[in-house]
This record gives C-alpha cells, sequence and structure tokens, in this order.
C-alpha cells in the first residue's frame, strides 16, 4: 500500500523529537536524578528545636533545594497530564494547575509540539481510518482498522482476523464510486459476485426506538452508511410483499424485501438461488416474486404521458413527506446522475449562477442577508439619506447583479438551513435537559432529509428522536423527526460551514473543532473561490449566532454581507499578535467565548507559518478555527490538507476524502458584492421623471386589500391559482422575472423543466400580448397591464419626490387620490399560500409610502387651514403604517390644529392604547412624542388608554 501522507514537514518532526525529549527528561529524568544524587531529601527523625540553631550544613542545604525541586516536578507533572488531556479529547479549555503559571505554559507547548504530529491521524482526525504504514518492509508492524470512518471511508480488516494487516483494496461499492466518477462509465464497474447470485435482505421489525434504516442496512452489510443510495437505487418503486413501493430512502418497513448490492455480507442476508432451503416456502416465493419485479424498474411500464402535468407536485408538507433536494428550493429538480460543474477558467468555470445554484446554504443565507440589507436601504431612504424615494424600486442596478439575485432565489434551500437549525437547536436543548454536555462535532453530512453528525469520539446514546450507528460515532435525525417548536438554545455549533458535496450528500465542517489549522492548496484563483465560499457561508449562515470571522488578506469587499460579523485585516502581521492575546485569554477564562473563524487568503511567510502553527495547536481547545491559504503542503499546526483541483474537486489525501467543491469565483464573488453595495450607494436623482403610468390601463389589477384582476379572461380553472400567482410576481417585478425564478417561486420543493416550461406556455396563453419575452429569456409585463401599486408609486415619486414641481392643488388631487388605494396589506388574503412574499421588499416598501403621502398630505392641508382633513388623512394611514411614529405625531398636530380639547385628548387616548398593544403596557411612549405632548397637552398622563 501506499505510503499515506501526513502533511508534515522535517521541521515538524524535528520539533516534536526535542519536546519529547524534553519531556522525558523533565517527567522522567528529573526524579530519577534526584533519587539517586540525592537521595530521600526528607529527616529521618522528628525535628527538634535544636536543629533550628544548628549550623546549616551544605548536605542540608542540598536536600531543601531537592524537596523544592521535587514540589516543582509535581507541579509541572501535573501540568503535563492536564494539558496532555485536553489536547487529546479536544473538548474544552485545560484546568488551570494551582500556581503553575509559566511552567503550565512550557508543558502546554511541549505537549503540543509533540501531539502536532499525530493531530490530523489519530483520534483528533473525524473519520480516518488507521491505516497501515506504508510498505511492508522487515520490521514494520500490522495494524487493523479502526472503527472510525466517515460516509465512504470503509475501515477493513483483513479476512484472517486481528493481528492480520489490512486489505487496502477498495471494497466493491468504493471502486464503484470512483471508476464512476472520474471516468464517467458506470459501466466501468465490474462486479465482484457471479451474475446469477443475488442477496437479499429483510428489513428488522423495530427494537425499542431503534427502527432499521437504510444507512443502518448499508453500515452493517456494506461497511459504509454511505452506500444507502445503491440500496435505495436498487429497490426504488419495485412493488413490496404490503403492495406498497419504496419511494424515499428515509421511509421503510418492516417485512420489506432489499435486493442489496452483490458485495454485500453478514449473516442476515439470503443469497438465492444457492440459500432458498433456509427459506420457508412462503418467504422464498415472496423473495421470487419480488425479484421478477426486476432491477427497480416498475412492474408494468407507464406510458408517457401526452403533457407534463404539474399536478404531480406535492400540494403541502407534512410527517412522511420528503425534504426538497438540498440544491434549493427552486426551478429545477436534480437528477440522481447530475454532474456536479466543473472549473475551466479563471472565475471556476462554474459561471455565477452555477456557483450559487450548487450552494443552496450558502445562496440561503445570501438571501436572507440580502433581505437585511435592502430593508436597511429603504430606511435610509426614509431618511432622507439615499438619492431614491422610498417606493422608488430595489432592483439590481447590473445585469450581472441580476444574474445573482436570480441564482439566489432560484439556488436558495432556506427549508434545509430551518431543518439544520432546528435539529442542532433542539439537539442542544434536549443535552441540556438531560444534564449532559454536547459531543465534539468534527462533520455534519446534510441529505435530503436527514442529517448525519460526525462526533470526535463516540458519545453515548443521543437523545430522542435521534439515532446512533453502531459504533457510536455517528448521530443521525430525519427532517419529519425534528420537534417543530421553537427553542431558546444557543446554536450549538456555529462553525459548521459547506466544503462540498458528495454522493447527494453536503459536508459541512466544524472549524472551531478542528485540531489544528485547515490549509488550502491549488491554483490561487481557485484557492481564492473556496475561501469565498467558505467566508461569505459563515458570514450569513442561519445555524449560528454570537460568532467573528475574521478575514485575512483577502475578503475586505465581503464586509457588507454582515458588518456585524465580519472584520478584515490587511497582512498576517496584525493577525499573529491580535489572535496569540486572544488565545491567551480564552484559555484563562472559565466560560466559552463565543466561535471566532478567521480565514486567511495568503500563504504564510515561514516565520508566521510558525506562529500561526502554536496557535492553531490550541485552537480547537478555544472555539477558534483557522483556515489558510498555502503554496504547498506541510505548514505547521495543519490538521487537515485540502487541495482545489483543475476540475473543481476538493482532495484529502489523508482521510481519503473527495468532493465536489462549493467555489465562489471571483466573477460570482464581484457580482454578489455589486447586488449589496448598489442598494446602499443611491438610485437615480430625485427629480428624474418616470415613465407615465395610465391612471386606467387596459387590464386593471388590485393588489392592495382583495386581489382582483379585470380586462383578462378568467384562466383555465385546473391552473387558475397558479396563473393568478405568477401575475402577482410579475407585477411585483416590472423589470422582470427568469422562468427558473418563476419556477422556483410556484413550485418551492422544485420542478422538472418540462413541467415549467407548459405552465409558461399557459401563462402566455391567457396574458396574451401584455406578456412580452425579452432577449435574455426574463419575463415582463407589457404597459397596458396596470395595478394599484404601480399607481400609488407612482403617484408617490410625483408628489413627495419631485413634489415641487406641481401646482398645490395638482399636487392635493394627486395625493388625495394615492391614499384611497391604499385599501389594505398587499395580496392580504394570498399571504399564507404566496410563499416568495418573504424574500420581497414590497412588505417593507408599503407602509413607509402610505405614511409619506399621508404626511405630505396633512402637511398641505394644516397649511390651507383644514386641520380635519389632515386629521382625517393621518388616521387612514395608520391602518397601513400602524407603528410609524412620524404618524402619532402628526395625528396629535392635527388634533390639536383642530382646536377641540376632545380632539386632543381623543387621540392622546387612542395613542396611549394602541402603543400598550404594540409594545406591552410597561414600554413608555418614544421621547419626541412625550416631548410633544408635554408641550400640547400636559396633563396627558392622568387619560386613560383607550381600549
Amino acid at each position: 500500500m501506499a505510503q499515506v501522507r501526513t502533511g508534515r514537514g522535517a521541521g515538524d518532526v524535528l520539533r516534536a523529537l526535542v519536546a519529547f525529549i524534553a519531556l522525558l527528561a523533565l517527567v522522567v529524568g528529573v526524579p530519577l536524578a534526584l533519587a539517586s544524587l540525592i537521595g530521600w531529601p526528607l529527616p529521618s527523625s522528628a525535628p527538634s528545636l535544636d536543629m533550628l540553631t544548628d549550623e546549616i550544613s551544605s548536605d542540608a542545604f542540598l536536600k531543601v533545594l531537592a524537596v523544592l525541586v521535587w514540589v516543582a516536578w509535581a507541579q509541572f507533572t501535573a501540568c503535563v497530564l492536564v494539558e496532555a488531556a485536553a489536547a487529546i479529547s479536544g473538548v474544552g479549555i485545560p484546568r488551570r494547575v494551582p500556581g503553575a503559571g509559566p511552567s503550565q505554559l512550557l508543558a502546554r507547548q511541549l505537549v503540543g509540539a509533540v501531539l502536532l504530529l499525530t493531530s490530523a491521524a489519530a483520534s483528533l482526525t473525524p473519520g480516518l481510518s488507521q491505516l497501515g504504514p506504508g510498505g511492508h518492509g522487515p520490521g514494520q508492524a500490522n495494524v487493523v482498522a479502526s472503527a472510525e470512518r466517515i460516509p465512504g471511508v470503509v475501515a477493513r480488516s483483513a479476512p484472517d482476523g486481528p493481528g492480520k494487516m489490512m486489505d487496502d483494496r477498495p471494497a466493491a461499492g468504493e471502486l464503484g464510486t470512483l471508476q464512476s466518477s472520474e471516468s464517467g462509465d458506470p459501466a466501468a464497474v465490474t462486479p465482484t459476485a457471479p451474475a446469477d447470485a443475488t442477496k437479499f435482505y429483510r428489513i428488522q421489525p423495530p427494537e425499542g426506538r431503534h427502527h432499521d434504516t437504510l444507512w443502518g442496512v448499508a453500515e452493517r452489510h456494506l461497511d459504509d452508511g454511505l452506500r444507502y443510495r445503491e440500496i435505495f437505487q436498487l429497490n426504488k418503486d419495485r412493488v413490496q410483499p404490503d403492495g406498497s413501493r419504496l419511494t424515499e430512502a428515509s421511509l421503510i418497513r418492516p417485512g420489506w424485501i432489499l435486493e442489496m448490492p452483490a458485495d454485500a455480507h453478514g449473516g442476515e442476508l439470503v443469497e438465492l438461488p444457492g440459500q432458498s432451503d433456509q427459506l420457508t416456502a412462503e418467504e422464498a416465493a415472496e423473495i421470487e416474486e419480488y425479484h421478477e419485479t426486476g432491477g427497480g424498474a416498475p412492474l408494468a411500464p407507464q406510458p408517457p404521458p401526452e403533457e407534463p402535468d404539474e399536478s404531480d407536485e406535492p400540494e403541502e408538507d407534512g410527517p412522511g413527506r420528503p425534504l426538497p433536494p438540498s440544491g434549493g428550493g427552486g426551478g429545477t429538480v436534480p437528477s440522481e446522475e447530475r454532474p456536479e460543474a466543473e472549473v475551466a477558467d479563471s472565475d471556476g468555470g462554474l459561471g455565477l449562477s452555477e456557483a450559487l445554484l450548487c450552494a443552496p446554504l450558502l445562496a440561503a443565507g445570501l438571501l436572507v442577508a440580502l433581505g437585511r440589507t435592502r430593508r436597511a436601504a429603504l430606511w435610509q431612504s426614509a431618511a432622507g439619506a439615499l438619492r431614491r424615494g422610498v417606493g422608488d424600486g430595489l432592483a439590481p442596478g447590473t445585469r450581472e447583479a441580476a444574474a445573482a439575485r436570480d441564482a439566489l432565489l432560484v439556488g436558495a434551500a432556506p427549508r434545509s438551513v430551518a431543518f439544520l437549525d432546528r435539529a442542532l437547536r433542539h439537539l442542544a436543548a434536549a443535552l441540556d435537559a438531560d444534564g449532559k454536555p454536547l459531543p465534539p462535532v468534527y462533520a455534519a453530512w446534510l441529505g435530503e432529509s436527514t442529517l448525519h453528525l460526525q462526533l470526535a469520539a463516540p458519545a453515548g446514546r443521543p437523545p430522542a428522536p435521534w439515532g446512533t450507528s453502531a459504533d457510536e460515532t455517528y448521530w443521525t435525525i430525519y427532517e419529519n423527526d425534528v420537534p417543530q417548536g421553537e427553542t431558546s438554545a444557543e446554536a450549538p455549533y456555529p462553525g459548521l460551514v459547506s466544503l462540498g458535496t458528495r454522493d447527494q450528500l453536503r459536508l459541512l465542517l466544524n472549524l472551531e473543532a478542528v485540531p489544528g489549522a485547515v490549509a488550502v492548496t491549488g491554483e490561487p484563483h481557485r484557492r481564492d473561490a473556496v475561501l469565498a465560499s467558505l467566508a461569505a457561508e459563515l458570514a450569513t449562515s442561519g445555524w449560528s449566532d454570537r460568532m467573528t470571522v475574521t478575514l485575512v488578506g483577502f475578503g475586505d469587499d465581503l464586509i457588507p454581507l454582515a458588518p456585524t460579523r465580519v472584520r478584515h485585516l490587511a497582512d498576517m502581521t496584525g493577525l499573529l499578535e491580535v489572535m496569540e492575546n486572544e488565545t491567551r485569554l480564552r484559555m484563562n477564562r472559565r466560560t466559552g467565548a463565543a466561535a471566532h473563524l478567521v480565514l486567511i487568503g495568503t500563504p504564510p511567510t515561514a516565520e508566521e507559518a510558525e506562529r500561526l502553527g502554536a496557535l492553531a495547536t490550541v485552537s480547537a481547545q478555544v472555539g477558534i478555527g483557522y483556515v489558510v491559504a498555502a503554496d504547498k503542503p506541510g505548514l505547521p499546526g495543519t490538521a487537515w490538507q485540502f487541495e482545489i483541483t483543475d476540475e473543481g474537486r476538493l482532495r484529502e489525501p489523508v482521510m481519503g476524502l473527495e468532493l465536489a467543491a462549493q467555489q465562489l469565483p471571483a466573477a460570482g464573488r464581484a457580482a454578489v458584492v455589486e447586488l449589496f453595495a448598489g442598494l446602499t450607494r443611491g438610485g437615480d436623482a430625485p427629480d428624474e421623471e418616470r415613465a407615465p403610468t395610465p391612471a386606467t390601463p387596459e387590464v386593471a389589477i388590485r393588489l392592495m386589500g382583495a386581489y382582483e384582476i379585470a380586462g383578462l379572461p378568467e384562466p383555465e380553472p385546473e391552473r387558475a391559482e397558479q396563473l393568478r400567482e405568477a401575475l402577482a410576481l410579475l407585477l411585483l417585478h416590472r423589470e422582470g422575472v427568469h422562468p427558473r425564478v418563476l419556477g422556483a417561486a410556484l413550485w418551492p420543493r422544485g420542478v422538472t423543466d418540462d413541467v415549467r416550461e407548459a405552465f409558461t406556455g399557459r401563462l402566455r396563453a391567457w396574458l396574451g400580448p401584455h406578456l412580452v419575452a425579452e432577449p435574455d429569456g426574463r419575463l415582463t409585463l407589457a404597459p397596458t397591464i396596470g395595478s394599484d401599486w404601480d399607481r400609488l408609486t407612482a403617484l408617490h415619486h410625483d408628489t413627495v419626490v419631485r413634489g415641487g414641481r406641481l401646482a398645490a392643488d395638482e399636487r392635493l388631487r394627486r395625493l388625495t387620490e394615492a391614499l384611497t388605494l391604499a385599501r389594505g396589506p398587499l395580496l392580504a388574503e394570498r399571504r399564507e399560500r404566496y410563499g416568495w412574499l418573504v424574500h420581497e421588499i414590497v412588505d417593507a416598501q408599503y407602509p413607509l409610502v402610505v405614511a409619506e403621502l399621508a404626511l405630505t398630505l396633512a402637511a398641505e392641508q394644516r397649511k390651507a387651514g383644514d386641520a380635519q382633513g389632515a386629521y382625517t388623512a393621518i388616521r387612514t394611514a395608520l391602518a397601513s403604517a400602524p407603528a410609524d411614529e412620524r404618524l402619532w405625531n402628526e395625528l396629535l398636530r392635527a388634533a390639536h390644529a383642530t382646536g377641540r380639547e376632545e380632539w386632543l385628548a381623543g387621540a392622546t387616548s387612542w395613542l396611549l392604547g394602541h402603543h400598550a398593544h404594540l409594545f406591552g403596557p410597561a414600554q413608555p411612549l418614544p421621547a419626541a412624542t412625550e416631548s410633544l405632548l408635554d408641550e400640547i397637552h400636559p396633563g396627558w398622563r392622568d387619560l386613560p388608554p383607550a381600549g
């Protein structure tokens, strides 16, 4: 077997040897020297008072010194034991030995140097099988494989049993995976069993809380839980003895029969025809009947449908329904055999949209962060800080930014993020309730409907509904088993971040638990694409709370993604001093601090690498993680060494791990940054004139309040709801909607291309000339279709943004018209169905637009002496913007301007009750509102709040 590369250089070996010799000399040599040279240092008889007046001999002096050395030795040995225990376990901060100080620091450095060589290849490395030494020369010890492994890295013992060399040949399933992934030819896989020998397994009934699963079957009989997909593909859609079919890998029933891969092994299997005599006649008949259903194909061939039918999509979620493919909620259901995007040019060859489509968790986080940034930009507009009105569009300003937004909408998998977040928080809450600590987790494998946590070491039985693997190094939960209620538990593993995918499972590495640094080698632009993806996902992840992300030598443009979480340092010089101080502080703290993840984009110098290696050696103990770009393998303190290849594969040779890497290439990164930065640069000049919006278009749509359509024929009944939903989406995006974005909105669980295209055809047939297809494929509405929202924002632009250009009476007329349009929330009756509205800014825009219209109208009316009209305008707007403090204050001013005490008292009483209803009776009014009331109604504190 080939020599396993450990990623350690000659310098590390030399330092470890020196540290080992020093430890041996101090821990073993010192007591031996004291015992041989000085002997027993304490008096052989009880001391007397005369001894205090006797002259101190040289022998007595040496014995006193020997006692002090023995005490110092005992203290140092205790420090070594404490530091070694903490470093090997990788859990928590080492206990402080009383009075140790410098001794404990020396022990820490020596222990860290010794363990540095083994930190990535022994018990500190998750999932790494303990491979035998390379070569078979004389005197080399034989090594038995460890039971620890990651999905797909199989530990096997030779047939002769313990004490024999581990078989270094891949299992048949692994060979098939490697051949198919490298050659792309499934036919290249050579079965190891005879063609006429078929193995079967019958699903076992539950034992207590433990139910049989495909993962468990694959672990027991194929040595690799990840190979459950092979079993699933062999048996998918075949009729079972009870008449049902296997359609979801997570939904199997006791008594079902499974055909197994040819290399399956174990006593629970039955191989036919050779072992038919071991079965009852009924069992043999059932298996024979099942075998005849044949190779995963349906029992009877189904004729192809004349037309794609989107009604096949599930109508609602519920227990037993699968989680959508983790490739996102949008657009297209990925094929099982769909190859991962490959890197071909300087930007990774992925193109922006492909990069984000292949990163569903990253896309979901960016989408949420984009929503926060858009709302912040909207409030800046309301405060006059940006050159745009609150009713002006916030669409991306460039084609590249628009493509980035579309990719986020299509590729995001918010449900997968919610599954991951809820599962982890409920686990933390359950363990806390049981009085148990969180187990150290090295990685998570996220599937369509399953989550597997890979533990650093066996941690016993997990709390229900989690299950565990046979060796208790994996904890697993299914999406439908996660409790639905909220929990106040803090995010337990904020350092989890996506590295890539393997066989439809997404690997998330827990950076704060890695026992050392993670190095990434490869071409600089590919390295940067990997680091940018890590940085963007850490900055926006939805399964973390408190966390700091420091980007060194790159990524200053990524700060707008999460300004409160991300910080940037120009080079390593400033980083090392900061991190050395922070590490010392964390080592001395008794309570855990928030995770701190450091991504270094420029390869360090030799001196910097040495200092960084010393920090990385203890990083897992203090909740700090390091990812560093490297020109070559062998950086000091490196636990794992990933290489990004020209084909976009991420490889870790020590673990035998290979992934389709998640990347954010330079072009994609620039477009994402532009998507955020464009929001805060301001918009068009305030006096820019808009294209006129017809007051009475050919087709008039009412979006505010009840959803009503006038001027279009009734759509076909079976598609009416989806067609109306598509029209609403197009109306809120006059700049156009990409068909894949449309598909993602209407089918959040995914839809095939032919179903989406068939629906687009129906939409064209219904809207006719009112629907325009742009050259880039986007669907836009012609000006002949208009909505009350279009009219409202146009009137806002004319009267508020450019109001000075209108005559006073015309401005007053348009303001009055605009307020009459605000009849209620947008799409009020359909908010539950239109899930895509959560990503729209219109919910935040609408109350601000209405409030500014009402404030402008009220000011005009008060100026004209119509205080009662101003009061009525403000009360109308409060129905749409109930929490706008500006409206509260204007309501009080208008009531005061009427000169009627009862109006002012009534307005004050209503406001007190309204504020208590929104924020609770203990929350005081805003300071500006209290100051206004003190001025115009001094006795307001004696008024009772309205009910």
